[in-house]
């Protein structure tokens, strides 16, 4: 199995993902009924796809992953955000273990694998959950309004990201403002406020703006990036 995908600079990385980030937080510009909203579907065949970004895609069963084309672009988006906000020392991403729907508009995250130094590692496995866990549940809200975190993976749908206030959102957020965070209150909007304003942000985590900030950030304290101490 060829584990080294395509390579691509941090910069190019960067610069995709800083992208990514601006489309899918310009698309709930409509509000929450547009965010929540599914996407238009047309009659065109599921693509198949053995990869998604740079990693190369192995499915949990060994199956063929078929995907909507326009999901697959979003997976994509997405992977190249998580390494851009990933260790300097961490390769971009390899490999990534999923299942994929029937439907080809849901999968479900267990693995995504980078080289350190010489060896493979996990960055992200689902029966781990540390901050790196916490870390990338953030950034699939940053690009994904819907996931479910399952006993054997991170489950997400596709359609346009964005705040919409539903309460898997807001328990996502009270639960990475204990586990990242430190943050006990049970106000959970005025806490993630505090944690915007220290990393430099003043907007508010119920926006468009200040959603995509918050995941933003978290992503990065859970994978150490950055700590906004």
């Amino acid at each position: 199995m060829d584990h080294n995908g395509h390579p691509l600079s941090r910069r190019r990385l960067l610069a995709g993902a800083a992208a990514a980030s601006a489309v899918t937080v310009a698309g709930v510009a409509a509000g929450p009924s547009a965010a929540t909203a599914a996407p238009t579907r047309t009659t065109t065949p599921l693509v198949v796809r053995d990869g998604i970004a740079t990693a190369q895609l192995r499915t949990a069963d060994g199956g063929v992953a078929r995907f909507q084309a326009d999901f697959h672009e979003r997976l994509g988006a997405w992977l190249a955000f998580w390494s851009a906000n990933s260790p300097r020392s961490w390769s971009v991403p390899v490999e990534v273990v999923a299942s994929v729907g029937a439907d080809g508009d849901t999968l479900t995250l267990h693995t995504v694998r980078h080289r350190y130094g010489v060896h493979l590692r996990d960055g992200f496995a689902a029966d781990r959950v540390d901050a790196a866990w916490w870390g990338t549940l953030a950034g699939l809200h940053h690009h994904f309004p819907t996931v479910r975190a399952l006993p054997g993976g991170l489950r997400i749908s596709d359609g346009v990201a964005g705040w919409t206030g539903s309460s898997a959102q807001v328990a996502f957020a009270g639960a990475a403002l204990r586990e990242l965070w430190g943050e006990r209150s049970t106000g959970w909007q005025d806490a993630a406020n505090r944690v915007l304003r220290r990393a430099g942000h003043r907007e508010d985590v119920a926006s468009r703006a200040g959603w995509a900030a918050f995941t933003r950030v978290s992503l990065r304290r859970g994978l150490g990036t950055e700590s906004y101490e």
